[in-house]
């Protein structure tokens, strides 16, 4: 908002300090502004400082902005506010955790500890990694769990499932659940009932069959049911019925499920183990941790809790959040801000219950919390209710037709309850000084074609004047933004105008493993694991061959020369990382794809133990999942921006072009067709299983199919995108389609009209073309490194290629051959198993040595060990994590030993820099006992003892690091 005062509304809130409140902030309502403003004014009054005021937002960015704005409305400045809890839950839980969660896994039975270098993983993709080992060990280790691995497809979908239970407030304990989170699991019959008849009821006076029968319909098909399964009248009734059968309610939801439940609670407990063992844990874990510690300590409680406690966009917190908001809650001086109509975010778990039924699950959580002791000492009776309906950014006409979108049916099939909805509608007001918009709608089964011509048609067009600063103008390029559901048609319209030369950027999510970086690197790794034709048909093609010139090629083998040359310079580089960065400056890609994929890449290889084959799996996966990372354009530039409406949340533009209003793509076919599936208030369940009765199978659960008719689609949260969508436009608002709109545009009260595309080249001298940026997210906790990146790359990879001879004069004695990173990887590969497995024979003499020297030890060997030494630099905490190939572990002594494949020693200085990290660490596990370290070079079967850096070395060379990036 501009105006610099309040409003009625916004200074009833303000002077409102005391007591429950919720606020209806509607869109555009100077939401920011209110709450900064109430916050100054508390944190200025008299015994309250800004450690006794919690403020609690969902981004980073959000936080520091609402800093930003305090500091101009109260007495403190920016450095006092630093620390002030004024920060996303994350944060605020990882924050408890460093200072007093040391022990908390032990709560949940977990022999475990939560350490200043822990890491926070955010990484959906490094995560996955973890996971799919973790799940292999898993599931090799507990063979009584064989069926369900049978019924899914992809194990790594459990890790979803973990991180719905986490949010939802169920953690495993060693031999259960912590307070009695099994009753969730088993699901509310009572509650299901409720629905099950309010579905079942006849419609039109009793002369039509119910919604739940109609539902049902398709029973059975294209399934594959168990044989004993009801058929279709038994489970719709007779024919001329129109009721499902009341019995059918409880028949679907009475399911054995012990061994169901046994399972994810074994998944659960043992991958929190496995993730603290990395020493890492994810952002549900956080708050899962957090949450035990404050319900099981009581003094600590007391002493973390809040006087005020402000939670922002209350509509996209979880079930959890809100239980630790109570918890944080010292009084009830409770506010939560939000809007229902804008809660879009149920794919993280945001529960827009948590607002929309605020008053029953404050006294049901706070009853759940309070009853094994009073954790919530205060009364929750009164709630004051305020409601922000002043709109600083859209026209009346917007608001109006907006609110069209949160009852209109998404599908054919969707019924919507219009009367309920419309009660809960909070109308807006707008104070636009101009009231000229245009709502129009326009199609063609050449939809990206359409839309560039209308771009066209609008700017410069007086009939769609923008307002700024009261006066109206012509509009511009960068006045225009295009939303669509899904990134896929973003992307494509992003390459049609290129062709034309309209400037135009996307902003929003984008797959990073999809773009030619990526593709390009993963076909170089092929070819180095295996001289994969697959690899080598990408390179060629990139390089400009024919198809039938590469079927020549992989036929013949007759590589180019140059080609070749390059692959020997990748095969003798000892590093992923020297890879990725010699593909990618062979190739002049220098940007942010390229930087995000390396520390993506070498993430994933340093926290897991992988090989060159993982890691082009992993890149492989990544293609095939989607992976998300964040796209920014560049700021200043008068180019129409292109986002998905999830990215647009919080934005606003003058003129909003909502796209690809099409059939199956908004709202999208897919759903969640994982094997095991929460929801309440069915509980856990399994939509596949096997059976090997008779005949070996995976068989369609018919009772969680029933039971899945009997749920909600989503459909109510693709209405409120789609409302989210539309109070972004300031002053006018197109929708377009291609040959099959959807539902939402035929039912919508705006005439949708045939437009013939005629795009025309724009070649405009001031508008420059944005190209993709990618901004990586900065990580919360410790910032992470590890060894290497303390260690001269140039050391190892300056290789003369024709004759695989190191140049560098070392001592003065002149070259050493080196034989690259896969030898290198192989060496290692055999160290491990032999060290493991014992029954490996050697093929070289360099494993022959190997095994001799391992022989030759006495103590207890562990392998593979993982390791993480913080470090204070600069005044900041930083990680250095890494892998210690051995450790020999005798009565008086610990030697740390390190597997080198060079021919000489011309790296050793920059090694020492690595064993120096992983003897700080070990030095700490073992402090009664002499730890030492070595390089045994498997080549010249030489043991070299390094004498450690001390930390303070360590520490310059990390800073050094942080400079130089």
């Amino acid at each position: 908002m501009t105006d610099l005062n309040p409003n009625d509304q916004q200074q009833k809130l303000i002077d409102s300090k005391q007591g429950i409140h919720v606020v209806d902030a509607g869109a555009g309502t100077g939401k920011t502004f209110t709450v900064t403003r109430r916050y100054a004014e508390i944190v200025d009054r008299d015994n309250v400082e800004p450690e006794d005021v919690l403020l609690v937002t969902f981004t980073t960015n959000a936080a520091t902005e609402m800093k930003d704005r305090i500091v101009t409305h109260c007495d403190y400045g920016m450095r006092e506010l630093s620390d002030a809890p004024i920060q996303t839950f994350h944060s605020l839980c990882r924050d408890i955790l460093m200072e007093h969660g040391f022990k908390a896994p032990t709560l949940l039975g977990i022999d475990d500890r939560i350490t200043g270098s822990t890491r926070v993983i955010e990484d959906e993709n490094v995560e996955k990694a973890q996971f799919r080992e973790f799940i292999r060990r898993f599931s090799d280790d507990h063979p009584e769990h064989n069926d369900f691995f049978r019924a899914v497809e992809e194990p790594v979908e459990l890790l979803g499932l973990l991180n719905q239970l986490a949010a939802k407030g169920v953690f495993p304990t060693v031999d259960g659940w912590y307070r009695n989170g099994e009753r969730y699991l088993d699901g509310d019959f009572e509650v299901f009932e409720e629905v099950f008849d309010e579905l079942n009821q006849p419609r039109n006076n009793g002369s039509k069959q119910s919604t739940l029968r109609s539902k049902l319909g398709r029973y059975g098909d294209d399934k594959c049911y168990v044989s004993d399964a009801p058929d279709k009248e038994e489970i719709r009734g007779g024919w001329g019925e129109k009721q499902v059968p009341p019995e059918v309610a409880e028949i679907v939801f009475d399911e054995q499920r012990e061994d169901l439940k046994n399972f994810v609670h074994d998944v659960y407990h043992e991958y929190l183990e496995f993730a603290l063992s990395r020493n890492y844990l994810n952002f549900g874990f956080l708050q899962l941790f957090a949450f035990v510690l404050l319900c099981d300590n009581h003094q600590l409680r007391d002493e973390v809790a809040f006087e005020y406690v402000m939670i922002d966009e209350f509509q996209d917190s979880s079930e959890i959040q809100f239980k630790l908001s109570l918890l944080l809650a010292d009084t009830n001086n409770i506010c939560v801000v939000g809007d229902w109509k804008q809660s879009i975010y149920s794919f993280q778990y945001a529960a827009v219950e948590n607002i929309t039924e605020f008053e029953s699950r404050l006294d049901r959580f706070v009853n759940e919390l309070n009853e094994d002791h009073k954790r919530v000492s205060w009364a929750t009776g009164s709630i004051t209710e305020i409601k922000l309906v002043e709109n600083y950014r859209s026209t009346q006409a917007i608001l109006d037709f907006s609110e069209h979108s949160l009852v209109t049916p998404a599908a054919s099939n969707d019924d919507v309850n219009e009367a309920v909805v419309q009660d809960r509608i909070t109308s807006l007001s707008s104070n636009a000084s101009h009231e000229n918009s245009h709502i129009e709608a326009i199609q063609h089964e050449d939809e990206h074609q359409t839309v560039l011509t209308k771009i066209q048609d609008i700017v410069g067009n007086e009939a769609y004047q923008v307002e700024e600063d009261g006066e109206l103008r012509l509009p511009e390029y960068g006045d225009i933004a295009v939303l669509t559901r899904t990134r896929d048609f973003g992307r494509e319209l992003l390459s049609v105008a290129e062709e034309y030369g309209l400037p135009m950027t996307y902003e929003g999510g984008i797959e990073l493993f999809r773009s030619d970086p990526a593709k390009l690197l993963l076909a170089w790794l092929r070819i180095l694991e295996s001289d994969s034709k697959r690899g080598w048909a990408v390179v060629l093609e990139e390089a400009g061959y024919t198809l039938d010139e590469i079927k020549h090629v992989l036929d013949t083998k007759e590589y180019p020369d140059s080609m070749q040359t390059f692959e020997s310079d990748l095969q003798s580089l000892e590093t992923v990382g020297g890879v990725a960065q010699r593909v990618f400056s062979q190739y002049d890609y220098d940007g942010a794809y390229a930087d995000v994929l390396l520390t993506t890449i070498q993430s994933v290889h340093s926290e897991t133990i992988s090989t060159r084959g993982d890691l082009i799996r992993f890149i492989e996966r990544g293609i095939e999942d989607g992976s998300v990372h964040e796209v920014h354009a560049s700021a200043g530039m008068n180019s129409v921006t292109v986002q998905t409406i999830h990215a647009v949340k919080g934005l606003e533009h003058s003129i909003v072009v909502l796209a690809n209003m099409n059939a199956r793509r908004f709202p999208p076919s897919s759903g969640n067709n994982n094997a095991i599936i929460f929801d309440d208030p069915i509980g856990l369940r399994q939509r596949k299983v096997y059976d090997d009765n008779g005949y070996p199978h995976i068989h369609d659960n018919w009772r969680t199919d029933v039971l899945r008719k009997c749920l909600p689609r989503g459909y109510d949260e693709e209405r409120r995108l789609l409302y989210v969508a539309m109070t972004r436009a300031e002053t006018h608002l197109v929708f377009t389609a291609g040959e099959t709109p959807n539902t939402f545009i035929e039912e919508l009260p705006v005439n949708l009209e045939e437009l013939e595309p005629d795009v025309h080249e724009d070649r405009i001298s001031e508008t420059e073309q944005t190209h993709l940026q990618i901004s990586v997210p900065t990580p919360e906790g410790p910032v992470g490194h590890s060894p290497h990146t303390l260690m001269n790359d140039d050391v190892f990879e300056d290789v003369d290629n024709a004759n695989g001879n190191v140049n560098m004069n070392v001592n003065g004695n002149g070259n050493m051959n080196g034989r690259g990173m896969t030898f290198g990887t192989q060496t290692h590969e055999f160290a491990e198993r032999y060290i493991l497995e014992g029954d490996v024979d050697p093929s070289n003499d360099d494993e022959r040595h190997i095994q001799s020297f391992v022989d030759s030890l006495d103590g207890k060997l562990r392998v593979e060990e993982d390791v993480y030494l913080p470090l204070t630099v600069d005044g900041k905490q930083i990680n250095i994590s890494g892998i210690v190939d051995l450790v020999h572990i005798r009565h008086n002594t610990v030697e740390i030993i390190d597997f080198k494949t060079d021919l000489g020693q011309h790296a050793e200085d920059e090694y020492q820099k690595q064993l120096s990290v992983y003897y700080h660490v070990l030095n700490e596990w073992f402090p009664d006992r002499e730890v030492t370290t070595q390089i045994f070079y498997t080549y010249q079967r030489r043991c070299v003892d390094i004498d450690p850096l001390p930390l303070s070395t360590l520490a310059k060379l990390v800073s050094d690091v942080q400079e130089k990036e």
